[in-house]
């Protein structure tokens, strides 16, 4: 059994989610809300499960593991229970696999977070617009670069036709580019595959607007 400490808009949270039901884990929530009160993931208890000040945090019941860092989780799950793999056999689809996916979570995500934003707006007193701005430069940039990679190495989904760590790293991206109402019809394999992911119930039901904390 699992407990999953998350934001039903975290895009780190919403890949855990993912990856929990393609393996058809069982896991229960606790929520951790961002913003109210100054951001729940700032108070003592919190902090002491994850010094990061940060979703998610898994907790395994099975073993006591508290982890934190999406992709670790991810890594952990994938090798502790097997089934539904999420990374190809293979070692070099593997590394082409992990380079997708870490295209989006280190080089796209950190720098839309919600700190990032936060910081943007706050000491740094960037206006809407600006931060709008900021948002949208650095999807483009990181969307860019996967485009390309997909036009080589994507099938139904991101590498071949297996659903991988790619997908679970990207259907939550391009939520956030949406929902920031960017353009990506430059991107029509992203666009492809993510509607495609979005037919999976794996997916569905991972989606931000259907989990119990949504507002």
């Amino acid at each position: 059994m699992y407990i999953l400490y998350g934001y039903w808009r975290s895009s780190a949270a919403y890949r855990v989610r993912i990856g929990l039901n393609l393996k058809k884990l069982p896991y229960s929530h606790q929520f951790v809300h961002l913003v109210k009160n100054g951001g729940e993931q700032h108070l003592d208890d919190y902090v002491a499960l994850n010094p990061q000040h940060l979703v998610p945090t898994l907790v395994d019941t099975d073993t006591g593991l508290s982890l934190s860092q999406s992709l670790a989780i991810l890594e952990y799950l994938e090798e502790k229970e097997p089934n539904s793999a999420i990374l190809p056999r293979d070692i070099k689809d593997k590394a082409i696999v992990r380079a997708m996916s870490l295209t989006i979570a280190c080089e796209v995500h950190p720098l839309n977070n919600l700190r990032v934003l936060q910081y943007l707006t706050g000491p740094l007193a960037l206006d809407e617009q600006h931060k709008l701005a900021w948002i949208e430069q650095w999807i483009h940039k990181g969307f860019s670069a996967l485009e390309a990679m997909l036009e080589q190495y994507s099938g139904t989904y991101c590498f071949g036709n297996e659903i991988t760590l790619a997908d679970i790293c990207l259907i939550p991206q391009v939520y956030n580019a949406l929902r920031f109402n960017l353009d990506l019809s430059a991107y029509p394999n992203i666009v492809r595959i993510y509607q495609h992911c979005n037919t999976h119930t794996a997916f569905i039901d991972a989606a931000p607007e259907n989990q119990p904390d949504a507002q």
